[in-house]
């Protein structure tokens, strides 16, 4: 198994080697070298609204991570968390959204979304286990409903992330750590043309993890991406394979760890994990016509497999086999994307762009089973979901300093559901909406500029609820949910630059026609009562000195039940979040030291129940000797003993009489010691 471990990434490596490696990231000599922040390039003049910025991977290289779904973390205000294995897509808050695991948080990646629709396990489901960090070459993050493009998942915010067309020397990372953490990474580019480069990474990762029951996490990774640039055009072509298994320790009940029956990282049931297998094409032509516009064309394919063994109520259910549940996902997405930009005037500019997606998936269900082998068959289908989109956005300088932005966007949805254990449920819905949205930038002087937006969204719901006509379990009538849910919101904020620091704040206000929430009992969502969120946002990047780097974030969010007269919180909406780091750059050394806070939440509509605060610290430092650099990080430095997400809900362990309301909680790993080494041929 090692010699397969390394050996495929030493296969990467040496594809990597030939000479005349180009470089890229602004990369200069060791003796010159010039560090670009994506947090610093100046955005006044072109952002549209106080809450939207750019991370480079400059912003990130030197922080630590204890798992890759954290690098949403470099957007200010999210915050990610797990509550399962560390296979499976993480859990996303935002704006005092418990967003799941994307149902108002959208993620593309070159261009190809991320989010999936009527998935298995939840709606928008985000799992970014895929992404490689040290290829990733820019995040651009976006909040609120303001922008004619955003579309689906998009109400709370987004985060573009792209992939580097090539890079500065191929390189070779091992990295080791406690708990039989191992990762490898091996990347490289080189060129194949004069106008042609071919980057090839590859990663695998390996970890048992701090848990009583071994996670026997494996996963490896695959990457290649081919660029080609004739006179005023680019083509790109990427290949992505991704493979993951893993064993989960899931949320566990407070009584139980109090009582003494299990330890703080112990476990109920031990048929807990999954599997997922994700492949990808993504092509794309981006053309700068000779009378300054552009045009950009993108089509994808991805093949994904997805199984997840869950099990949250434990025996509440069936005593006898007890209350392990699957979820599967099986689908073909494939779609495409046309963008067109252009001057009109000195003071007009149009963009305009449409997009056509498809998900044709093959077996999506719900199963009970015992010891991971299917007992019966709560719901099992087939959906194919289609959906088209056009939408167009006018920026017009009204004066010097003042911009306007209007745009308008068109969405149709369509989805044919074929009912494969209950016939009744089986059939198809349709449904259209029109989102307008506008924004206002006044640039006070070249330092200050001031923002406000207002803007309409939605997200989808799973198709099979826009279907459905009986439970399939009780056999009872049940109402069908909307296909689309209309979001709207607004903001206002500013922002200041200066040559050595910059900083933005924005309040904003957002509502919701219908949320999903988490309904424990069950492990699944349901739609829930309308919604609105009040808050108040901030964050801030200063480097005092070429060698001293600080960054800071922090948001607060009242988020209610729209319903007069009745109990109005809402389960999982985290109140306050704040995230700060400081870097160090002292050749050949650098030291870093992150902390991120999130607050207390309700996890009921009373808001009798609350989840405790979590705080978290990580640290990592570097030093660079010749070609290789080695690092070393400290996770959780000061051993906290705080949640990473917490739920409260009735479930019932072997022994007990009848089921009990607890809060159930997954505790955040303890401090672990991670060391590591890049070679950089």
């Amino acid at each position: 198994m090692i010699a397969r471990w390394i050996g495929c990434l030493a296969a990467v490596l040496f594809l990597a080697l030939p000479e005349g490696v180009a470089q890229t990231r602004e990369t200069a000599p060791a003796d010159d070298t010039v560090i670009v922040f994506g947090r610093a390039l100046d955005l006044i003049g072109e952002a549209h609204s106080a809450s939207e910025g750019v991370v480079g991977y400059a912003d990130f290289e030197d922080r630590p991570l204890s798992r890759i779904g954290e690098l949403v973390e470099v957007v200010p205000g999210v915050i990610a968390t797990q509550h399962s294995g560390e296979g499976k897509a993480n859990q996303y808050f935002l704006r005092g959204f418990n967003l799941d695991h994307g149902t108002d948080f959208s993620v593309s990646v070159d261009g190809l979304p991320v989010n999936m629709r009527t998935h298995g396990h939840g709606q928008g489901y985000l799992d970014l286990n895929f992404l490689i960090p040290e290829i990733v070459e820019q995040v651009r993050y976006r909040k609120g409903p303001y922008f004619a493009d955003g579309g689906d998942f998009s109400a709370a915010g987004s985060a573009a992330y792209r992939t580097d067309d090539r890079l500065p020397q191929p390189f070779l990372e091992l990295r080791v750590g406690e708990f039989d953490y191992v990762r490898g990474v091996a990347a490289g580019s080189f060129d194949l043309g004069p106008a042609t480069t071919l980057l090839l990474a590859a990663e695998r990762q390996t970890y048992g993890g701090p848990w009583v029951l071994d996670q026997d996490l494996d996963k490896l990774n695959g990457f290649a991406k081919l660029t080609h640039r004739r006179g005023a055009a680019r083509f790109d072509v990427s290949l992505s394979a991704y493979e993951s298994t893993w064993v989960s320790t899931d949320q566990i009940p407070e009584r139980a760890v109090a009582s003494g029956l299990i330890d703080r990282f112990g476990f109920i049931d031990d048929d807990l994990g999954g599997g997922t297998r994700r492949f990808s094409l993504n092509a794309g032509m981006a053309i700068d016509h000779a009378d300054g516009a552009s045009t950009t064309l993108r089509a994808y394919l991805v093949d994904y497999d997805f199984t997840l063994y869950s099990n949250f109520t434990y025996f509440l259910e069936d005593p006898v086999n007890g209350d392990e549940f699957e979820q599967r996902d099986d689908r073909t997405l494939l779609g495409g994307s046309l963008t067109h930009a252009r001057r009109l005037s000195e003071t007009v500019a149009l963009r305009a762009g449409a997009d056509l997606r498809r998900d044709d998936i093959s077996d999506v269900g719900l199963f009970r089973i015992a010891a991971r082998q299917r007992v019966s068959t709560v719901r099992e289908d087939a959906v194919e979901q289609t959906s088209l989109d056009a939408w167009a956005e006018a920026e017009v300088r009204l004066s010097e300093s003042l911009r306007a932005t209007l745009g308008l966007r068109a969405d149709h949805f369509d989805v044919d559901v074929t009912a494969i254990s209950t016939p009744a449920n089986g059939g198809s819905a349709d449904d259209s909406l029109l989102s307008p949205s506008a924004a206002l930038a006044w640039r006070l002087s070249p330092a200050v500029e001031l923002y406000a937006n207002y803007g309409q969204g939605f997200h989808s719901n799973d198709g099979r609820g826009a279907t459905i006509t009986i439970d399939p379990v009780s056999g009872d009538p049940v109402e069908r949910t909307p296909l689309l849910v209309r979001a709207e919101g607004a903001e206002l904020g500013g922002r200041i630059e200066r040559p050595r620091w910059n900083a933005a704040v924005a309040a904003f206000w957002l509502t919701l026609d219908s949320e999903l929430v988490f309904v424990g009992d069950g492990g699944s969502t349901e739609p829930n009562d309308a919604t609105e969120r009040f808050g108040v946002e901030a964050n801030a990047f200063w480097t005092p000195t070429d060698w001293l780097t600080f960054d800071a974030s922090a948001a607060w969010t009242d988020a209610q039940f729209d319903i007069a007269g009745a109990a109005t919180e809402i389960p999982g909406a985290v109140e306050s979040v704040f995230a700060a780091g400081a870097l160090v750059r002292l050749d050949p050394a650098t030291f870093s030291i992150r902390v991120r806070h999130f607050s207390e939440a309700p996890l009921i509509e009373d808001g009798s129940v609350t989840s405790d605060p979590t705080t978290i610290f990580n640290t990592a430092a570097t030093w660079d000797a010749g070609p290789a650099t080695f690092s070393i990080e400290i996770l959780n430095l000061f051993d906290a003993e705080d949640a990473d997400i917490t739920y409260f809900y009735e479930s019932r362990v072997a022994g007990e009489p009848a089921g009990v309301e607890d809060r159930h909680f997954h505790p955040i790993e303890p401090r672990q010691l991670r060391v590591g080494v890049r070679y950089r041929f």
